[in-house]
């Protein structure tokens, strides 16, 4: 059917077509279910003063649970590597395929393989450890969309807070293994940087793997933040990085008996 002219003969414009509302992480996230998780409500303003005394002070307690069932099941894990990247890797990248050959060489080295259980890079590692027949686990976390373990975790521990889980990588790691991934990735490796830069933790070794990914960060914070003396000279060298799952473990085997001298050290004072 013709459209209509105006008086002058001229057509109208044609009706603009609205755009869908863009949605976040469409490929990995339910679009149609979705729930407030704890983080959420924790961190969302109360719109009555007193609403703490029915909502926060008891949220307190089931932090403190949360803190107590990590501290439980993780204590027995010995000394462990926790491996992160992005969930999004498919099996047949070759990233996937080096992250199980991480898990295996460091279950092959005694190394316990950490991630926080999801699929992706992080069953890629848990793969490798479980086929090596090390230890494998899972700190797995409440997510608006469903995000259950990978099948190759025999130790899971489900965490309702990020801030929790952070710590459980922390305390139950002789390590980092960063592989390419997104924000959280990214999350995870400056906060562990942060930590090390700030005294909190030592002789801990941050690993990032997969050379090409990380050249362009690796440049930026060179030229831009230390060159305009952000950080110090030698804050860089907090990072190795690697192509090599063996060259993995021998960083990892080194900082472990570096952390084993210190710890003795201590004990002897």
């Amino acid at each position: 059917m013709p459209r209509k002219t105006d008086a002058k003969g001229a057509r109208p414009p044609a009706p603009r077509k609205s755009k869908p509302q863009r949605r976040i992480d469409d490929s990995i996230r339910n679009q149609f279910e979705s729930y407030a998780t704890e983080d959420e409500k924790l961190l969302q303003a109360l719109p009555h003063p007193d609403d703490f005394t029915r909502s926060d002070t008891w949220r307190v307690l089931r932090i403190q649970g949360e803190f107590i069932e990590g501290f439980d099941k993780l204590a027995s894990v010995g000394k462990a590597v926790t491996v992160f990247g992005s969930a999004r890797t498919r099996p047949d990248d070759p990233q996937y395929l080096a992250a199980v050959e991480v898990g295996k060489s460091l279950a092959e080295a005694g190394f316990a393989t950490i991630t926080g259980s999801g699929p992706g890079i992080m069953e890629a590692a848990n793969k490798g450890a479980k086929e090596a027949g090390g230890r494998s686990v899972g700190c797995n976390i409440e997510l608006p969309f469903e995000q259950g373990a990978n099948p190759y975790v025999d130790t899971v521990v489900n965490f309702r807070y990020f801030f929790v889980r952070k710590t459980m990588f922390i305390k139950y790691s002789v390590g980092f293994v960063i592989f390419p991934g997104g924000f959280g990735t990214l999350d995870e490796l400056f906060e562990a940087i942060t930590l090390i830069q700030t005294g909190k933790i030592s002789q801990f070794p941050v690993i990032l793997f997969g050379t090409h990914y990380w050249a362009g960060l690796l440049r930026w914070l060179q030229s831009r933040v230390l060159g305009e003396q952000n950080i110090s000279d030698g804050d860089l060298d907090l990072m190795s990085v690697t192509d090599d799952p063996k060259e993995v473990v021998k960083i990892v085997a080194k900082a472990y008996r570096a952390q084993m001298k210190t710890e003795e050290e201590r004990t002897k004072a």
